[in-house]
Formats: C-alpha cells, structure tokens, sequence
C-alpha cells in the first residue's frame, strides 16, 4: 500500500461525488443511456460533439465522438503539438443483464413474459423475485435512436417456491432458457405488444419502430448502508462506476492548457461478452479518434508514433474485495478492503495488462493524490478474470495499467462498494491525467 494511506487526500472531490454516482446510477440503466449521462456532464464542463463523418479541425479544447453505447471524449490544450502524447482512462458502459430477444412477445398458461437472452456473467439468482424496469433504444425506420426507460416496477423473474422445490436451498440450478424469462402481465399473448407499449413510453408510433436494444434493469434505487452508512449498494457498479469517476476526472482537467497531455476518456460497449463489436475495445474507435485528432492537428504518421510511444492508459474496472464468508478464495496475502483506495490489479499471464513500469505511473498519481491504493491478485487456484487492458494495450502499443475500485458482489444485480472508494479514485484519477 502506499504511503499516503496515512494523508488526507488531495483531489478536487468528496463525499458529494459519491452522492453524484448514486444519481448517474440510477439515470444510467443502459449503456445509452450511460453514455448520454456522460455526454450531458461533458457539455457542462465545455465540451462538443463531434461526428465520426464530419472533417475534424485543429481547434483545441474538449471534444466527444458517441457511437451506440460507447464514448470517447478528449481535451486538446491550446498549442498541443501534433506528437503529443495521450493519457486516457478506459472503462466500459455494459454490465451483465437480461437482454430482450428480437420476438419479445411470450407466455403460457394465462401468464404473459417477454423473452430475453442472458447478457454477460451474470448471477442469475440476484435476477430472482426482484422488481425490474426496462430500458434501451428503439431504432425508428429512418435510422434515428430514441431513448426509453420504464424504471418502474414492471417485470419479475418468480423463483419456484420452496414447497415445490424441498432441495433449492443445497444448491439452486437455474436454466437460462426456461426460467429466467420474466413475466409482466396477465392474458393472451399478442405479437407486437411490448414494442407498442414501450413505444408509447417513449411518445413514438409503434408502426416507425424497426428494431431496438433493450434490457432488464433492477429498480430498486442506489442506497447508503451500514450504521455509519459506509457503504453503498447500488446496481451496474461494474463498470459505472470508473466511468462516472473518469468523466468527472477529464471535466475537472479539461480548460488547463499547461497539460503536458492530452487526457482521454474511452468508454466502451460490450467489455462483458468480449469486446468484439464496433463499440468494443476490440474495435477500431480508439484509435480512429487518437489517430485523428493527431492529423487534424497537421501532424504526420511519425507524429501519430511518437504520440502513441509515450501514451499510459489506466484500464479502470471493478475488482474483487476481500469477501469475510469467503477468504479462502482470495489470495492469502492480497486482501483488498472497501475504502481502502483503489486496488492496481496484477497478473502475471496478462490478463491484467499491469508490469513494474505501470505500477510506477499508477503510484505516483496516488501519492500526488494523497490517495492510499492496494494490490490485487488472484489466488492461484482460481481462474483470472481479465478486462479491456490487454486488449487496449495489444491493439494500439500503449502502456496500459489496470486499476478499479474493490467491491462485493460483482455481476449481481445489484453491488457493493466503500462510500469512499468512488472519490478516491476520482481523485487519483485526475492526477494521472494532468500528469
């Protein structure tokens, strides 16, 4: 652990952020509609818009790029050359859920559900007997995007009861396909009807309505907890979380032109079923748009180099908390604490794309921050998960370093983190980007 586990921290952000995530949570059901919660805190700090099919031009200043449910927003210092180097910090918008099947309409013996396709890694139990909205993008027959968002009761997942299932409490087994498909009415089942429900949710004509993205979320709202409310439960932590907290990191940056770098935000789609879309680390978006800002700046394909040589990412993601029912899953000398700062996640067959180099990069934001932080490692007894890191360090030839906040129950429906722990990292995220 670092030495400033012993100072108070330094960063721009307190308990307030936290209070801020709980409200980017709860307005964030989708990665849509992450992104657009992203977006409108970008627009308020200064930044614009700007379209993949537009020329971009040299002007400095903040600038995002959206496509689907991915974002990546940059701030550009006035007079930074065309070889100047990037830091960026990378997280992604998804997290494991229920996802509606192109056919939604279902039901049997008087029930009406809605088909859906598990999405991710997700707990399927913590789906079970809980109240759920439902929120995505209809795609209209023109091509345009509207959001929607029932975030009220709406839909259940009703677990067998226990008469009718002596042994469920020796170990429950659920079958994705017969009994996760949740239930949302009572009568015939007609084909069309939750489109022209949600449609007109969202105030448009189900006959313009050509396709959609849509997913369960939980309604229950994010909350404090615990006697001195140290804690915080809330859904879709994993990986909102390092998102909200690498927003507000570039919007406290962005307007110093004494940068010696040009900070970034890449948030992208589809980082828990692999990343392999066009809105995933796997794409081509991050480079496209730090190989275009470096040309738009008059700079050259050396130029590109030289900026990308001397570029670190911060790969932010949530990790694994020490849990006190389960110890001996961990590794028994890397027990990472809730509110004990942000964890540097380590693995050696690169699952985690950290080395020395980055962990040195990592600890000098913190102790700039006056943020203490902690190490992670799986036990090796268990399997690694992994992140966007490798991938974002093998596609591009940046050093990347992955970091994120210790939690329990990750992919549950809902998670819990440290109350602390969201501004701490916000707060060693702004010192690694003004660098």
């Amino acid at each position: 652990m670092s030495s400033a586990a012993s100072r108070p921290t330094a960063g721009p952000f307190d308990r307030g952020h936290t209070d801020d995530l709980m409200a980017f949570l709860t307005a964030s059901p989708s990665p849509y509609h992450a992104v657009a919660s992203a977006a409108e805190r970008l627009e308020k700090a200064g930044f614009r818009r700007v379209e993949e099919t537009a020329a971009w031009d040299a002007t400095s200043g903040g600038k995002y790029v959206i496509r689907g449910g991915a974002i990546i927003a940059w701030y550009v210092p006035e007079g930074a050359a065309a070889h100047t180097p990037y830091r960026i910090v990378g997280a992604h918008t998804d997290s494991p859920n229920l996802r509606v099947k192109p056919q939604p309409d279902m039901g049997a013996h008087g029930w009406r559900q809605v088909a859906v396709e598990v999405y991710g890694g997700t707990l399927l139990n913590t789906w079970l007997d809980r109240d759920l909205g439902l929120a995505g993008r209809l795609t209209l027959r023109d091509g345009s995007h509207h959001l929607v968002n029932v975030d009220r009761p709406l839909l259940r997942v009703p677990q067998l009861a226990i008469h009718l299932d002596r042994g469920v409490n020796d170990g429950l087994k659920l079958e994705r396909q017969r009994h996760m498909q949740p239930i949302w009415g009572l009568g015939d089942v007609h084909e069309g009807d939750l489109i022209a429900f949600l449609a007109a949710e969202a105030g448009l004509d189900a006959e313009d309505v050509s396709g959609w993205d849509l997913m369960v979320h939980a309604v229950d709202a994010p909350a404090y907890l615990g006697r001195d409310r140290e804690l915080l439960a809330g859904p879709r932590m994993d990986n909102l979380l390092s998102v909200h907290a690498a927003v507000a990191a570039l919007a406290a940056v962005a307007g110093r032109d004494d940068l010696p770098y040009i900070p970034v935000l890449a948030a992208f789609d589809h980082e828990e079923n692999g990343s392999e879309a066009d809105t995933g680390a796997q794409g081509p978006l991050l480079g496209n748009v730090l190989e275009r800002s470096v040309y738009a700046r008059g700079g050259s394909y050396e130029d590109r180099a030289r900026a990308f040589a001397g570029t670190v990412c911060l790969s932010s993601d949530t990790g694994h908390a020490v849990h006190p029912n389960y110890a001996e899953r961990h590794d028994p000398t890397h027990h990472p604490r809730v509110n004990g700062g942000p964890i540097l996640k380590v693995n050696v067959n690169q699952r985690y794309a950290t080395d020395g180099s980055g962990r040195a990069v990592f600890a000098a934001a913190c102790e700039k921050a006056g943020v203490p932080w902690q190490s992670f490692v799986s036990s090796n007894d268990m399997p690694c998960g992994t992140t966007i890191g490798p991938i974002t360090a093998a596609r591009h030839g940046i050093q990347t370093v992955d970091i994120g906040v210790a939690i329990l129950s990750m992919h549950s429906a809902r998670e819990l983190c440290g109350a602390k722990d969201p501004y701490l990292l916000a707060n060693a995220l702004v010192a690694f980007l003004e660098g």
